[in-house]
């Protein structure tokens, strides 16, 4: 402060602009640009398992859809994808489903028969061992991706998926990193198809004793390569797979593609043979049979 000459009060002294703090602009909350169609980063990344779908839907672009897959990696066995929409009203009654990888067998079973009763709806679709090799294991998951949105028995109004990106489901679409620990949608898919791939993996083991199926789900564990090399590939094996044609003494089978960059717009027809899952054919399934291929739950 200084002092009026004159005065002798005290009078302030501007400060010069080069030394004034700029005022600081809050921070507007992030939002969906219903232009784009895609949610911003934030919101992807730092989400709970929840927020993410009820800022889709909040926009008016809901239901939506969670899709994700089971046996990818494994060298013998189908590929099972599901697609599952889930109401947020129940967010308090799945508290605790995640990543079907983090959860115990027993706990992925509760987490089955729990979405099979209140998912608004799904679908599970499961890609024979002949199909990965015929099409290659990527293109068969995303043939089976465009399969499992479409055997909903509504359109949704979007479709989040696990990871990276699929084009053709005929609506928006988000990838998202870990989509099975950040959406609750795409986590309860990924329980209906690990669950659905292992009870047929089971009974798998029944008709193909000796390989172990039912212990190893057909990935490529020490006990399942050794008994791959005793016993020689059958036909539930993937012959693409370089550990199965190696033993098979095909050193490759030509024709048959085994690249997970292979052209995503190269999936099977409608004609190949791409089944949705026969609920009777599953063994261990309780009540609601009919929610294990699509339809709404209770």
């Amino acid at each position: 402060m200084a002092r009026d000459i004159l005065t002798g009060r005290a009078v302030p002294v501007p400060v010069p602009r080069s030394r004034r703090k700029p005022a600081r602009r809050p921070r507007k909350p992030a939002q969906v640009l219903p232009g784009s169609l895609r949610p911003p980063r934030a919101v992807v990344r730092d989400s709970g398992s929840w927020t993410l779908q009820a800022t889709l839907q909040r926009y008016g672009l809901g239901p939506v859809a969670g899709v994700d897959e089971a046996g990818r990696g494994a060298s013998a066995g189908p590929l099972v994808v599901a697609a599952c929409v889930l109401r947020p009203s129940d967010a308090k009654a799945l508290d605790g489903l995640t990543d079907s990888k983090l959860l115990t067998p027993a706990a992925r079973d509760h987490w089955f028969e729990v979405i099979a009763r209140r998912a608004v709806d799904l679908a599970v679709v499961v890609i024979p061992s002949t199909e990965v090799d015929r099409r290659g294991v990527h293109v068969a998951n995303i043939e089976g991706m465009r399969r499992a949105v479409a055997g909903l028995s509504a359109p949704p109004g979007y479709v989040l998926t696990d990871g990276f990106a699929v084009r053709g489901f005929g609506r928006p679409a988000l990838a998202v990193p870990k989509g099975d620990r950040v959406a609750a949608c795409v986590a309860a898919a990924s329980v209906l198809a690990k669950v659905t791939r292992d009870r047929l993996m089971v009974e798998l083991d029944d008709v193909r004793p000796g390989y172990g199926f039912a212990v190893h789900k057909g990935y490529s564990t020490p006990e399942h390569e050794a008994a791959l090399t005793a016993l020689g590939p059958c036909d539930d094996h993937r012959f693409s797979f370089a550990n199965v044609a190696a033993v098979a003494g095909r050193g490759g089978v030509p024709g048959l593609v085994h690249n997970e960059s292979a052209a995503e717009t190269d999936g099977p027809g409608p004609d190949d043979d791409v089944d949705e899952v026969d609920p009777a054919e599953l063994a261990g399934l309780r009540e609601p049979m009919d929610s294990v291929t699509g339809g709404a739950g209770q």
